[in-house]
């Protein structure tokens, strides 16, 4: 429809479709269902009509459109493509665009965007470790579209035989964030940090060279003894890591453990903060208890089971209570040194001490019959392993392989 087209008018127009300018051939208003308005230009240009999106009325006015259309039709007289002409200058603005834009910011706001989906904050604490610490002094500094295969690979050959594990996950973190910049048109070309048909060419394969590391756990004997130093500590983060010692729960668990979590002696951990993504009871036993009464007293309006000042502690706090300690384990590795304990010095049942540790069980048919959690045989497991914990066993000697 062909009309004189002027502010009221358009403004008055109720019926969704296009509408063609009087003035300047080509020219429309295109009212959508939701009678939101843009400018479009259309022509033909060797046989093949194509459309241009010139701007939203009214922001774009009558007569700006008008001057945009009409410099489209020049460009069509010259024997120019628009549209052609139009990309090409976005993807050369782009290309300015990118070179401003320097790896560590880009990468920063990518890291923010993931966040939403990580049930655990130490999973967007270990891409910004893993960037701070290899890929920000080589690369961290350089433009999007700067970075280069050398580059990636200058990051990643110091580490890739030694440190396996994490080079092969910090170079898909990297492809993620070059592809994510890829996608956004702030650089072109193939992924440098891209592994299949590209890195696998040169790199050695992971699984060919990586070594096998379960967490370090501690001897069962040797925690009694770390337990008396942790209560000497009298620190915050020492009363967080006897009582994941005493529950053979995860950090993640702990750290994120809310007072809102806590029904009388049950602390039910919600399933979004579950490895398993299902919801799990822990029994809590007397010295459970007790930890969590002076961790309330030590910050009294806190929403969290151990905190400073209202604030979480840290994935760091417990593992240095560890090195303080003097001990040769990792956080997890008390979960296996608890596991041990139960199989060698206890006739409570595997299953009661797999539940105990919120294992997956990955047998679907035996998964189907178990729908209790066995609360109370749970407690009176805990409740052993805390009297065991409270006893320091003397004249003890630790027998090592030849």
């Amino acid at each position: 429809m062909t009309i004189k087209l002027d502010y009221q008018t358009v403004k008055n127009i109720r019926t969704p479709g296009r509408y063609t300018d009087a003035l300047v051939k080509g020219l429309h208003i295109w009212v959508k269902p939701n009678l939101n308005k843009y400018w479009i230009f259309r022509y033909t240009h060797m046989g093949k009509q194509q459309n241009i999106s010139l701007g939203a009325f009214p922001t774009l006015t009558i007569a700006e459109a008008r001057i945009k259309a009409q410099q489209a039709r020049d460009e069509l007289n010259e024997g120019k493509n628009p549209l052609a002409a139009k990309t090409a200058a976005k993807t050369q603005r782009n290309a300015q665009e990118a070179k401003k834009i320097l790896f560590k910011d880009f990468a920063a706001s990518c890291i923010q965007t993931k966040r939403s989906e990580w049930s655990n904050q130490k999973h967007g604490d270990q891409w910004v470790f893993t960037l701070e610490e290899y890929a920000y002094p080589i690369i961290g500094n350089k433009a999007l579209d700067e970075i280069t295969m050398e580059d990636i690979l200058e990051i990643l050959e110091p580490i890739w035989t030694t440190k396996t594990e994490t080079a092969s996950r910090l170079r898909g973190r990297l492809e993620w964030i070059l592809a994510s910049a890829t996608t956004r048109k702030l650089r072109t070309g193939i992924n440098p940090a891209l592994w299949r048909g590209f890195l696998q060419t040169i790199l050695p394969a992971p699984n060919k060279i990586k070594k096998v590391e379960h967490h370090k756990a501690l001897p069962y004997r040797q925690v009694a003894a770390l337990i008396a130093d942790l209560r000497e500590m009298a620190t915050i983060a020492a009363l967080a890591l006897e009582f994941t010692i005493l529950n053979a729960s995860r950090t993640g668990e702990v750290i994120g453990g809310l007072q809102s979590e806590l029904h009388d002696d049950v602390w039910i951990i919600p399933g979004s903060r579950m490895k398993a993504k299902k919801e799990h009871r822990v029994p809590l036993c007397k010295r459970s208890l007790e930890i969590l009464e002076i961790a309330r007293v030590m910050d009294p309006n806190s929403k969290y089971l151990f905190s400073k000042n209202g604030k979480r502690l840290s994935n760091m706090a417990m593992p240095m209570m560890i090195r303080r300690a003097k001990v040769d384990a990792t956080v997890h590795g008390f979960r296996s040194t608890f596991r041990d304990w139960v199989s060698e010095e206890t006739t409570h049942s595997s299953e009661v001490a797999e539940m105990a540790l919120a294992h997956t069980i990955t047998n679907t048919v035996e998964r189907s019959y178990r729908r209790k959690d066995l609360l109370e045989k749970r407690r009176l497991l805990l409740n052993d392993w805390e009297d065991y914990c409270n006893t320091v066993h003397e004249n003890v000697i630790e027998l090592k392989a030849a």
